[in-house]
């Protein structure tokens, strides 16, 4: 809570930091498969990827009923909205949004506000974990660029 020193064995914090691991993995993972052209290996990830709502769906709702520090509970709602818009354009809309220049441009800037908001909280619960989620994200990054480059 806010003021109060943080305890670090709070089992939504450990669902926090597990899961933002396990999404940049996924996504990691995602780059891969598209550089391999398996894109029904990218179909199956999409299912735990959007089932990543859940943990962060509970983390939220933990977050909020403790009256955690608004920055926590903000960038929350971030990572949720973006999980929430990735399953719309992908699975209920079957949209090709990444063709269509604007969107495809704002869906960057949302995963990246995302991103960020997980390896910002993850720091704020644990810096050793924050550290953690930021070598995921480095895996992320280096994944896309072999995507793009390799």
């Amino acid at each position: 809570m806010m003021g109060e020193q943080k305890n670090h064995d709070n089992i939504h914090e450990k669902v926090f930091i597990a899961s933002a691991i396990v999404f940049n993995l996924i996504v990691s993972a995602v780059y891969i498969s598209t550089k391999f052209e398996n894109m029904e290996f990218v179909k199956i990830l999409g299912y735990p990827f959007a089932s990543l709502i859940l943990p962060f769906g509970y983390t939220l709702y933990t977050f909020v009923k403790n009256m955690d520090e608004r920055r926590v509970i903000i960038s929350n709602t971030v990572i949720i909205v973006y999980l929430l818009f990735e399953l719309l354009l992908d699975k209920i809309l079957v949209i090709p949004f990444r063709e269509i220049l604007w969107l495809h441009v704002f869906y960057i800037l949302v995963f990246y506000a995302a991103e960020f908001s997980l390896i910002g909280v993850s720091f704020n619960r644990d810096r050793k974990m924050g550290l953690v989620v930021l070598f995921t994200f480095m895996i992320l990054i280096g994944c896309l660029v072999y995507l793009y480059v390799g």
